[in-house]
């Protein structure tokens, strides 16, 4: 076919299409809460849309968790150098160093008309001449602590929220703006079901499994003043199956993965005992959904857990007040326990008692998660963010 020349009436018609990318510049679990978005936006509209990332392994699940026929839409492109990706195995890392990946990227930044992007961090873009582009905020994860409630939300052109309880809490706080923000449910479920494999099983007894799964805050995670302990207790009592899944960030370099599994080296070896510092399923909710209890601090993967109700029970690390404060709001969905030497008793109490729990658990799902039976969530979000952009729909 030949080509037409750029002079031609025909060619002068065309515009070029809008250029939209979805950058993952973090950890790995970010990726669910997007990447079936960028997928849904490149079938329906009319625009380029690019996965970027600093990680070769990132790209390889951002490929994995889409469908084939959509990798003829869909670009995945590597950015940022080969020293900065030998700078973070050096040291261990997942992901190269967030700023200096953004600052060698800048100029490829700046050439779209968009980027949707589940973390905050790189909002510093701006401040690195990153100025055309409208940025777009990917929700990951709707728990209660006020992380999740970052004041760099502000600086986001649009937002993309997954229910009525981030909504109030974010307009309240001056965080969305009326007409620059949309609930349109949660992705993430949809990346992570595509995601998981069916009939995998950790363990080869069918013992009741307990999920325990850390946060990496310092100040309001269980695991440093608790973790081995619980860990110890639970294993050497032998009535439960014991998954031991921190938040990714928990083992997310060389020396924090080993401080990690040295803890739990005692009981690495016992049946009833599966640790992940960090593989797929550890972010592909394959761990939340097969738990028969769930037992944290302040994940937002306890909302995850909730899409089946189920016995929860809550570790006090620190021994704060908690009744009154929003950031522990998911506290009231099972007991709370101050003292790693009663957890078995604890555990015993949030089954006993679940049904005292089970109606809240309930409504703070729906009140977390604005889910529509038999539509797609990520079709939503691409939706929303085509009519911030006003794409045209593909035909």
């Amino acid at each position: 076919m030949p080509r037409i020349r750029a002079s031609t009436p025909l060619a002068a018609q065309a515009a070029p299409l809008p250029r939209v990318a979805f950058l993952f510049n973090a950890q790995a679990h970010q990726i669910l809460h997007g990447i079936t978005v960028a997928e849904q936006l490149a079938w329906g509209w009319q625009a380029n849309v690019d996965i970027l990332s600093a990680s070769v392994d990132h790209l390889t699940l951002a490929r994995r968790l889409t469908a084939p026929d959509s990798h003829c839409l869909l670009r995945f492109n590597l950015i940022g150098s080969s020293a900065l990706r030998r700078t973070a195995a050096a040291i261990g890392s997942v992901v190269p160093p967030k700023v200096l990946t953004l600052f060698e990227a800048r100029r490829r930044l700046n050439a779209y008309d968009a980027i949707a992007l589940p973390e905050r961090t790189s909002t510093i873009m701006r401040g690195l001449g990153v100025r055309r582009p409208r940025l777009i905020h990917l929700d990951h994860g709707a728990g209660d602590r006020a992380a999740g409630f970052d004041p760099r939300i502000a600086r986001f052109d649009f937002a993309l929220i997954a229910g009525e309880k981030q909504r109030r809490r974010m307009l309240a706080d001056g965080l969305i703006r009326t007409g620059a923000h949309a609930v349109v449910g949660y992705p993430k479920f949809e990346a992570a079901d595509r995601s998981r494999r069916d009939g995998w099983a950790p363990f080869a007894d069918a013992r009741p499994i307990i999920l325990y799964n850390p946060h990496f805050s310092k100040e309001l995670g269980s695991w440093r003043s608790h973790g081995a302990e619980i860990v110890r207790r639970i294993a050497e009592d032998g009535r439960f199956n014991l998954i031991v899944a921190p938040h990714v960030r928990l083992c997310d370099n060389r020396k924090r993965r080993a401080a990690f599994l040295e803890m739990l080296e005692p009981v690495a070896h016992l049946p009833n005992v599966h640790i992940d510092p960090g593989s797929d399923r550890s972010i592909d909710m394959s761990y939340t959904m097969m738990a028969d209890l769930y037992l944290g601090d302040v994940s937002s993967q306890i909302y995850e857990f909730l899409r089946t109700p189920r016995p929860c029970l809550f570790i006090n690390g620190n021994g704060r007040p908690w009744r009154d404060d929003p950031d522990h709001a998911h506290w009231r969905f099972g007991p709370v326990m101050e003292d790693a030497a009663l957890i078995l008793r604890a555990i015993d109490h949030a089954i006993d008692t679940h049904a005292d729990f089970a109606a809240g658990q309930r409504q703070g799902f729906i009140d977390t998660f604005d889910l529509d039976e038999g539509e797609s969530h990520s079709r939503r979000a691409a939706a929303a963010i085509a009519a911030f952009l006003r794409l045209q729909p593909r035909i």
